[in-house]
């Protein structure tokens, strides 16, 4: 224990403020109950960029951690599909082109959902012309079989009402919303926190 509320690691001989580890901790709390950064930062009143740079960087760790444990198991396959995503908006001007989907390929093994966000169709639309192409992809789409029984198809649903509480996603982003979704599927609340911790 320091002087002003810092204690020091006796291993590595760096710095923590006590004040700070807790302002993270309850940052980490505030995540798993799914609390938007601008009600966590109203909550505990703080600045709303400390929150949502903190939740930033939660997101930004939780691909890696789940591609660790994707790669360290062993695969069993038991169910894969392909999902084509439509945000709300253009679900609403009732686009149903699979060019302005965003298509995901999602595993279930182990227990556990692992999903991969495939590339962007919109390029193609130029180079393909006529809608011959986007009958091919639907066509040939990967899904299991009685897939409304399965694993997926419940987190699909679960992805679709998951992402609703956000206004909006650029795709840009999508990547890191996803994997959030696939976390929490993945994990009880009790695991989540401590995987986080970790992390």
């Amino acid at each position: 224990m320091l002087k002003d509320d810092y204690i020091k690691c006796k291993n590595c001989a760096k710095k923590y403020s006590i004040k700070k580890l807790k302002r993270d901790e309850d940052i980490i709390n505030g995540f798993c109950e799914e609390k938007n950064a601008l009600e966590l930062s109203k909550e505990l009143k703080l600045n709303y960029k400390t929150v949502k740079n903190r939740y930033d960087e939660i997101r930004s760790k939780i691909p890696q951690f789940l591609e660790d444990v994707y790669n360290s198991m062993p695969k069993d396959y038991s169910e894969y599909e392909e999902y084509y995503y439509f945000t709300k908006k253009q679900k609403l001007n009732n686009i149903k082109s699979l060019y302005e989907a965003i298509n995901i390929i999602g595993f279930y093994s182990n227990e556990k959902v692992y999903t991969l966000l495939m590339p962007n169709l919109k390029h193609r639309r130029e180079s393909h012309a006529g809608s011959e192409y986007e009958e091919y992809l639907n066509w040939h789409k990967i899904y299991s079989k009685e897939s409304y029984k399965t694993n997926l198809y419940d987190f699909w649903k679960y992805l679709e009402e998951n992402l609703k509480k956000y206004k909006g996603i650029e795709y840009e982003y999508f990547f890191f919303y996803l994997k959030e979704s696939e976390f929490r599927f993945n994990y009880s609340k009790q695991e989540q926190l401590e995987i986080l911790k970790n992390l």
